[in-house]
């Protein structure tokens, strides 16, 4: 059994080596199907990769709360929004938490100037536990202090693409800028934190939240963001059970009103994002799937031609001998050593599209290739040849011998 193993995969490589050409196509459908879900996964896991390892640099401890108001609400004109009531309600009732600080985003303008140059940047107003919650270090300078907060100092700690942006030089501590009309001392330079899927995390202007409170005129309904950061061995779901309990009594939620407000971990962000890149990579994989279906049904083309070509040769192999069983390995491996050789090519080619896409958009995480996705290539491209060679397998081996001599 297994001497006809082996002259089989012999047999197997000698026609598809005599064929080359006609091999090469009857494998396209099968590298352009492993090829397209290869480059689809390389891409989709490496940016998953890269959100996690950028997630997890914020903590598993933290959570995000802000305000959240339904598309048909928007339109009525109604808007829910976190106050500074609701962030002195968590900080009296709720245990368990280390930082805790506001987080108002400039609404009139995100200009910023230095000299004749000027920038759009993400500006917000925050207090000085936000460098805990957020896991930010300086590059050089400081972080906002608790002064600053309590005198509505005008002082800015500002991201490295600002930096870059404004042509500020390397240590710009010190230097004065305009935001809202205002001037103020740039204090602080964040360490740079890089891109994620093209946009940038050092793109920010920190000032103290008091200071960007007085620039917006002290709003009676200002919308705040919280960001919160808990102690060792707190429990998130339980803290976050106890915030929606408590904010829902605050804004006089009934048991059937849904809520005005969001809480959100690090983790979630990070499940709702690999949700949303595994349902494009099943379903972007499904599509170019069918190129495998369609190598398939030309592998089976092919292999019926080539039993129509070797008639006679099968008729002699009977003659002498061959068993039924024999004839059918002969052409099951011969199909299935096609479709493998074109999930190879097809791996490989996959690969490089993928690194290709990657390198060629700015701040776009490596491509990668986890193992369990190059053994689905190789096991559906060997499935598939499997499946499609039966059928000329079959009519190969049950030709009569008689028949497949007198064939010319």
């Amino acid at each position: 059994m297994l001497f006809s193993l082996i002259e089989s995969f012999r047999s197997a490589l000698a026609s598809i080596y005599a064929h080359g050409f006609r091999s090469f196509l009857t494998t396209l459908g099968i590298v352009i199907g492993v090829a397209s879900v290869i480059a689809v996964i390389s891409v989709t896991q490496g940016m998953s990769s890269f959100i996690g390892d950028t997630f997890a640099t914020l903590g598993s401890n933290s959570l995000t709360i802000a305000s959240y108001t339904p598309f048909e609400d928007q339109m009525k004109g109604i808007r829910a929004r976190l106050t500074p009531e609701d962030l002195e309600l968590i900080e009296r009732r709720i245990e368990g938490v280390a930082s805790i600080t506001p987080v108002l985003y400039a609404t009139r303008s995100s200009q910023i100037k230095y000299g004749s140059q000027t920038s759009f940047s993400q500006i917000m107003g925050t207090t000085y536990a936000y460098q805990d919650v957020s896991q930010s270090f300086m590059s050089a300078g400081r972080f906002l202090a608790r002064s600053d907060n309590m005198t509505r100092r005008r002082v800015a700690v500002i991201g490295d693409k600002v930096r870059e942006n404004l042509n500020l030089p390397d240590n710009p501590v010190n230097e004065f800028v305009e935001i809202g009309g205002e001037w103020f001392k740039i204090v602080g330079l964040l360490e740079p934190k890089g891109d994620i899927m093209g946009f940038s995390q050092d793109d920010r202007v920190l000032v103290p939240y008091a200071t960007m409170r007085s620039l917006q005129g002290n709003q009676a309904r200002t919308d705040i963001q919280i960001q919160l950061s808990l102690s060792e061995n707190t429990d998130v779901e339980d803290v976050t059970r106890q915030l929606i309990t408590l904010l829902r009594n605050a804004h006089d939620l009934g048991s059937e009103d849904d809520d005005d407000f969001i809480v959100q971990t690090a983790e979630q962000l990070m499940e709702t994002f690999d949700t949303i890149i595994n349902m494009v990579t099943v379903v972007i994989g499904g599509i170019v799937s069918i190129s495998l279906l369609v190598g398939g049904i030309g592998i089976m083309n092919i292999m019926l031609v080539s039993v129509t070509e070797r008639t006679r040769e099968i008729g002699i192999c009977k003659a002498i001998g061959a068993k039924r069983h024999h004839i059918l390995m002969q052409f099951l491996i011969e199909a299935l050593l096609l479709s493998l050789l074109g999930g190879l090519i097809g791996l490989a080619i996959g690969y490089g599209l993928g690194t290709l896409i990657s390198n060629s958009i700015p701040g776009f995480p490596s491509a990668s290739i986890p193992l369990w996705s190059v053994g689905l290539a190789l096991g559906f491209s060997g499935f598939v040849g499997m499946l499609f060679g039966i059928l000329p397998a079959a009519k190969a081996a049950n030709l009569d011998p008689i028949d497949a001599l007198r064939y010319e």
